[in-house]
């Protein structure tokens, strides 16, 4: 399965939208149906609003992507909260303790990152001008006390307001209740959103409270079709280390599925599968997956269960339920020791085995903050030892290896676009990392501000203006 069609795997724009969504509300600690609730809110309040039927499916696609930022600043709320899941649904409910280190000095720049990250997902969706607009302006206020540009009226869009009285509406009515919502949302009209669309939406607070129940309005989503791979990508900002890791196991796995001798529509279905399998990861902290070491009991327990969510998160979208279950058995082992579900051999098809000895190698071969990388002799030798020790499926483990030596249809590197050249596609890739300018000026052997001019041409060069949002466009394009 050549690289190529990595990049070919599509899906339409309603389904990538709706699993993105979910990613989202797993990040920010939500349950797996905040964003689409808040769509129907912010739909409905464009409406009452007089807005008009465009603006008002402008206004569900910002509230279900509102989010979608949020992987890409993970790490910094991280530092900041300590949990960056628990921290960030704190901060939504209003229940952050007193004392939290959060002021607008150092939640300004993680607002910038997201925005810009959710805004270029908008344009590599191909959604409408107006939904990418509101993107990037997602967190400013009417009064200007927003961010990053502290915008005021009329520079703000309308679907900003929407969004947030909508998502402030359902949550504060589900973590308290509904009249102390309302009484919030009323204060903070004229700061946060105008101080008539607080009054209107407190005249038509029961209906609005009863759309929260109401069916999905799905028919207006867009239903073009996008790579999937933009899933994986944006889910993986969430840890810079795993950058391209979900592409590297779909290659992996599509062309394992071929030696194998699968069909071609287990093949791609693996190569999906790979793709959507990180979805559930955003659950978990990122102080959890970056400690050292054997997780304790209670870490163990959050992370078991990231394939889970990744199977709640998939069956809720339509066309890619069984992408999703296929996904959710990368870390079962024959022996029993997997998760989340425990399974043994017999449970075990030949594409979970294969899904499971691709992951484990592109992982083997990839840095990891508790180790560096390891030659792919060696990550060969380990995984044909874990398929002798019987933890791995041993036919499946070969098959692995053979497409990682290029076997079949080419090997596995980037495409070059000839946009960098190649010492700036080489910082891209240690800045993608997660490294520093001096991190990655001591692996390069050259000097930080050096490694600062070349970053500063990969910005100029990919129209962006943070590191989150160059690793995007920079896998996106198939530059690393």
């Amino acid at each position: 399965m050549p690289s190529d069609n990595i990049l070919s795997t599509t899906v339409s724009a309603h389904a990538a939208v709706r699993l993105l969504a979910m990613a989202g509300d797993l990040s920010m600690g939500q349950p797996t149906d905040q964003s689409t609730r808040s769509a129907r809110l912010a739909g409905r309040l464009a409406l009452l609003d007089g807005a008009g039927d465009e603006v008002a499916t402008h206004a569900r696609l910002v509230a279900l992507l509102r989010w979608s930022g949020c992987t890409a600043n993970a790490a910094g709320f991280a530092v900041l909260l300590g949990d960056d899941v628990a921290g960030r649904d704190a901060m939504l409910r209003h229940a952050l303790p007193a004392g939290h280190p959060l002021t607008f000095a150092n939640v300004e720049p993680l607002a910038r990152i997201h925005c810009e990250v959710a805004g270029d997902l908008a344009g590599m969706l191909g959604l409408p001008a107006g939904v990418e607009a509101g993107l990037r302006h997602v967190w400013e206020h009417y009064d200007g006390g927003g961010a990053p540009q502290q915008l005021r009226a009329p520079a703000i869009p309308a679907v900003v307001y929407y969004t947030s009285l909508a998502g402030d509406l359902e949550i504060l009515a589900r973590t308290h209740d509904a009249q102390t919502a309302m009484r919030m949302i009323q204060a903070w009209g004229g700061a946060k959103y105008p101080a008539v669309l607080a009054a209107l939406a407190a005249e038509h607070a029961d209906a609005l409270l009863a759309a929260l129940e109401g069916p999905d309005e799905d028919g207006a989503l867009p239903g073009h079709q996008v790579a999937l791979s933009i899933v994986a990508d944006l889910v993986e900002l969430k840890l810079p280390w795993l950058a391209g890791y979900s592409r590297r196991v779909a290659e992996l796995a599509g062309r394992a599925a071929a030696l194998a001798g699968l069909p071609p529509e287990q093949q791609k279905r693996l190569a999906r599968a790979a793709l959507v399998h990180g979805v559930g990861r955003a659950s978990v902290a990122n102080t959890i997956w970056e400690r050292a070491g054997k997780p304790g009991s209670a870490d163990w327990e959050k992370i078991r269960l990231a394939p889970y969510w990744t199977a709640r998160a998939g069956a809720l979208v339509p066309e890619l339920r069984e992408e999703a279950a296929l996904a959710s058995h990368m870390y079962e082992r024959l022996d029993g020791s997997g998760y989340f579900r425990s399974l043994e051999r017999e449970a075990l098809d030949m594409p979970q085995r294969l899904l499971a000895a691709a992951g484990a190698y592109a992982a083997l071969c990839a840095p990891r903050p508790w180790r560096t990388a390891l030659p792919p002799q060696q990550a060969a030798q380990l995984l044909e030892e874990e398929g002798q020790a019987g933890r791995f499926d041993a036919a499946a483990a070969s098959f692995v290896i053979a497409a990682a030596g290029g076997e079949g249809e080419g090997g596995i590197a980037p495409a070059r676009k000839g946009l960098l050249s190649e010492r700036e596609v080489e910082v891209l890739r240690r800045i993608s990392l997660g490294e520093s300018n001096k991190e990655a000026a001591r692996v390069m052997q050259i000097s930080p501000s050096t490694v600062r001019t070349h970053v500063e041409s990969i910005f100029r060069k990919l129209g962006c203006s943070t590191r989150a949002a160059a690793t995007l466009k920079g896998l996106t394009l198939g530059l690393i």
